[in-house]
């Protein structure tokens, strides 16, 4: 048994490393990234959950898939002139229930499509809670910033190689079932694939049940991820964020940074810094030659603000896809520190979000302003 198991590991291993080479081999030209980027509108929006949800298994699962809150909020969207958002999916849901799943994403794309919004697609998320579960979600904690959000994989299975085959067909089957619909602007492998996060589940956190070498898992899963990708043959393009490290040069990045740069067809970055830290950061990677989008921004208390990064963003043609849109059950108007701190009343001011429930801004003149940036 332990022979069969150790030649399964080998074959394993082979497919991953065919898989990186293939997501090597086919990343996109510079000339086709910019010619497809070229026929875009400046993009702008929201990483989107529905109010009613407090994560992305809540969002999907038959029982608590919520299509009016989804069209109401993605109304919301379309006053301002968002015309992308950001949506997360979820192995566990697929695994479950393969047919409804993608029964329930073509409902979601079709209320898209209704308010001009072409969403970006994330397939799998490194960030908050390791240990996801199916069925009814917990209630959100009292002022705790995204207490209920869960990874995917789960670490059971980053952390069990002999199951990522189950992952390889879930990418295989999502994306290829989309890979020329339209509707779907592009693919995001992973978020934040080597967020340990220290502060909530990790070592300096409240719960530590994240793994030890999660990081490495995390290059390894977004290597394999994109082999996965390329081999659906998508229309649109792939893509996954650095959120951290030095950018200024190749020699300068971390191994995860530069694999990304260089397999991403589309640049994708996270900046939750002020106006002249994100300007740094585009200098950066416009020197790249390949179109920019800022998967995440805006934290008001760290000075990342619409006001602040939209008109650089705007003069440079850097999408932009903001963190938080309707206040609700992710908890995301209060801060990251307050998985330290105990928040028993609204923030003085809201670190993410830009609605509350009942479709009123949260601050009327930042959407303002929203609308003067978009032209709507």
């Amino acid at each position: 048994m332990d022979k069969i198991q150790s030649m399964r590991r080998i074959t394993l291993a082979i497919l991953l490393c065919a898989s990186t080479f293939v997501a090597m081999a086919q990343q996109w030209t510079a000339k086709q990234a910019n010619d497809w980027y070229s026929r875009q509108p400046w993009l702008v929006g929201s990483n989107f959950l529905p109010s009613t949800a407090i994560n992305q298994l809540e969002m999907w699962q038959a029982e608590s898939f919520d299509p009016k809150t989804i069209d109401k909020e993605l109304g919301y969207a379309e006053s301002l002139g968002m015309n992308t958002m950001r949506v997360f999916l979820h192995d566990m849901v697929w695994r479950q229930d393969a047919k409804g799943f993608k029964n329930r994403i073509n409902q979601f794309l079709a209320l898209c499509a209704k308010h001009k919004i072409r969403p970006m697609l994330v397939l799998f998320d490194s960030c908050w809670d390791p240990q996801p579960k199916l069925g009814k979600q917990h209630e959100p904690v009292l002022g705790r910033h995204n207490s209920g959000w869960v990874q995917g994989p789960g670490a059971a299975i980053l952390s069990d190689k002999s199951q990522w085959g189950s992952l390889r067909a879930y990418v295989l089957d999502i994306v290829g079932t989309y890979r020329n619909d339209q509707r779907v602007l592009a693919w995001d492998i992973v978020n934040e694939p080597d967020n340990d996060n220290a502060n909530s589940y990790g070592k300096n956190g409240t719960i530590k049940t994240e793994l030890p070498n999660k990081a490495q898992l995390g290059v390894e899963l977004v290597k394999a991820g994109f082999g996965w990708a390329r081999e659906a043959k998508p229309t649109q393009p792939i893509t996954s964020a650095p959120w951290n490290g030095d950018w200024s040069s190749p020699e300068k990045m971390n191994e995860m940074n530069r694999f990304l740069f260089q397999n991403s067809d589309v640049i994708t970055f996270h900046n939750y810094g002020p106006p002249e830290d994100f300007k740094t950061r585009v200098n950066h990677l416009k020197q790249l030659g390949r179109p920019l989008i800022c998967t995440e921004y805006m934290a008001r208390p760290a000075g990342s603000t619409f006001e602040g990064s939209l008109p650089i963003a705007k003069a440079e043609k850097v999408g932009m896809i903001n963190w938080g849109f309707v206040s609700g059950k992710s908890n995301t108007i209060y801060p990251w520190d307050s998985w330290q701190k105990q928040y028993t009343a609204e923030p003085p001011v809201w670190f993410h979000d830009i609605f509350r429930e009942n479709g009123q801004p949260y601050i009327p003149a930042e959407t303002a302003f929203i609308k003067k940036m978009t032209g709507k």
